[in-house]
């Protein structure tokens, strides 16, 4: 009998899914990537998704010990902050996060007072690091590429991967953001797939490609060593890294890159209040000089 118990929750708008992960001896439980409810057009943010993953720790009788994200994500912006003053728990990321925090300090013109020492995380982590939760060991596995701070979660038989890899049908996750690099990300997913081949692979997001009816989010490693259309056995790291730049090279940018990065480095914690009571997020303006 499993150690721990797997709860996932998709959010259909930015493709995103958040896991609980529970120790079924103690009720202790890890929450891995949650998302903070977002609209662009009119800035107001609000906690639908995050409230799922409450109701499932109330209803189940579970304590969170551990707020885990795998990464900064682009694309949606973290609830850590919010999730972490409603039920407690530690927010932890992996270390290289005061890299990227320097780098989007000078992106957004960020005070000087801002922290670039990833104080406003509870724990940073480090590769090969071996966390808790409840009598289950959680080992931090450095997977960078897509971000340099990227890290997966080894749990028992499972492996939480964020967006080092995608569902065998649609691949890998892109490497042209600042610091990103296909040949990174080519070793990190070599080091992912050479866990045991029936590793449960738990993804960080599904874009439902072309040819499949339902989201999807766990596989394993030996499909993906089956079966991935990006780096299945037969494919070599030049052929990986040619491919994944020309495909990179083609992509556009999230929809809330910008809104996301600002609060991401931040732990999930909005931008201070102005004068006004206020909170902004900054938006850089390129092109044209008018």
């Amino acid at each position: 009998m499993s150690k721990i118990r797997i709860q996932s929750f998709f959010d259909p708008v930015t493709h995103t899914v958040t896991y609980v992960v529970a120790d079924v001896a103690s009720g202790l439980a890890a929450v891995i990537d949650p998302v903070l409810d977002y609209d662009p057009a009119s800035g107001v943010i609000s906690d639908t998704q995050i409230n799922r993953v409450i109701a499932f720790l109330d209803r189940e009788g579970l304590n969170l010990e551990w707020i885990l994200e795998t990464h900064v994500h682009a694309d949606h912006l973290s609830a850590a902050h919010l999730l972490r003053q409603r039920r407690g728990g530690s927010i932890g990321i992996g270390e290289h996060i005061r890299r990227v925090q320097s780098t989007f300090k000078g992106r957004f013109n960020l005070p000087d007072d801002f922290p670039c020492d990833g104080s406003q995380f509870d724990h940073l982590l480090a590769d090969g690091e071996v966390i808790t939760v409840g009598h289950v060991d959680i080992t931090v596995l450095h997977t960078p590429g897509h971000t340099p701070a990227c890290v997966s979660y080894h749990i028992e038989d499972a492996v939480f991967v964020g967006d080092t890899l995608f569902m065998p049908d649609y691949g890998t996750a892109r490497t042209d953001f600042p610091d990103g690099s296909a040949k990174t990300l080519h070793r990190s997913i070599s080091k992912l797939l050479a866990l045991p081949p029936s590793t449960r692979m738990f993804v960080g997001h599904d874009y439902l490609p072309e040819g499949r009816e339902d989201y999807a989010w766990e596989t394993t490693v030996m499909e993906q060593k089956r079966s991935n259309i990006h780096v299945h056995d037969g494919v070599s790291a030049t052929d990986f890294i040619q491919q994944r730049e020309s495909r990179d090279a083609t992509l556009g940018a999230p929809r809330l890159l910008l809104p996301a990065l600002q609060v991401n480095i931040r732990a999930g914690q909005l931008p201070p209040a102005e004068s006004n009571g206020v909170r902004y997020l900054k938006l850089p303006l390129s092109g044209l000089d008018v």
